[in-house]
């Protein structure tokens, strides 16, 4: 089971991979920077059964916020940032127990490896994947397929090992069900870096709950995937509910 063989990554005070259980990650919609109010919507995703929380970080105030929030809640603080390199450091030097960069909107090698240098010296994992495909590899493949979103991920995760750092995490991301089932078995034979699974822009209640479980629990019945989102529109606390009950359904967790 490609699951058990995963290498361990410890983000906070959890563990992931190496056959530890599935955890359930969810996203605050609170704005980052409003301490009270992202603190408040932490606790109630922690008391449903949230493991693990991202929060975007698309200003500096937000990354200083993450030290106030951190001493407030109880399971481990993921940073999405997006763009700016000095966000992700600040991310970090502010108590983020994990970051969420693309390597390719970051920039320079130099501005990447400033962040690589950062997360190793304070062993802080990086979560890698595949957003929109680059242009080359939708010419390459003749269109956006799962082995151009696997090539992709690849190439990010290259760059960082390429900089002495593999402390990762992988995640690819796809909107299409079946193309995102297909490159997650595709990846799982070419690395042994645990995966985060989710089927992106799910969307409402309705769709994407359907489009989570069908998705999710072909993924994950064949051992794969190591934490889930199950990413609806509307409160997150949603998420944690679907994502408890599909883990459930397939054995992998008891109550809910």
């Amino acid at each position: 089971m490609y699951r058990d063989h995963t290498k361990v990554v410890q983000i906070g005070n959890r563990k992931i991979g190496g056959g530890n259980p599935v955890l359930i990650q969810s996203m605050t919609n609170t704005k980052t920077e409003d301490v009270e109010a992202t603190v408040k919507q932490i606790l109630e995703l922690e008391a449903a059964g949230c493991e693990i929380i991202r929060c975007a970080v698309p200003t500096m105030e937000a990354a200083q916020a993450l030290k106030e929030i951190k001493k407030q809640i109880h399971i481990p603080l993921v940073a999405d940032i997006h763009f700016d390199y000095r966000l992700a450091i600040a991310a970090m030097e502010n108590g983020a127990d994990k970051i969420r960069i693309n390597p390719g909107n970051i920039g320079s090698r130099e501005r990447i490896q400033a962040v690589v240098d950062v997360a190793r010296e304070r062993n802080i994992p990086i979560r890698v994947g595949s957003g929109s495909l680059e242009k080359e590899l939708v010419e390459k493949y003749h269109g956006v397929t799962a082995e151009g979103l696997v090539e992709s991920a690849l190439d990010k995760v290259r760059i960082i090992e390429e900089m002495g750092y593999d402390n990762l995490v992988i995640s690819i991301k796809s909107s299409d069900v079946m193309m995102c089932a297909r490159a997650h078995e595709l990846i799982a034979s070419k690395t042994d870096h645990p995966l985060h699974v989710g089927i992106t822009e799910a969307g409402t209640l309705y769709s994407g709950n359907i489009k989570s479980a069908v998705g999710l629990g072909i993924i994950l019945y064949q051992g794969i995937g190591d934490t889930i989102r199950v990413s609806l529109t509307g409160a997150p606390l949603e998420e944690i509910k679907s994502a408890k009950r599909i883990l459930k359904t397939l054995g992998l967790r008891k109550g809910g």
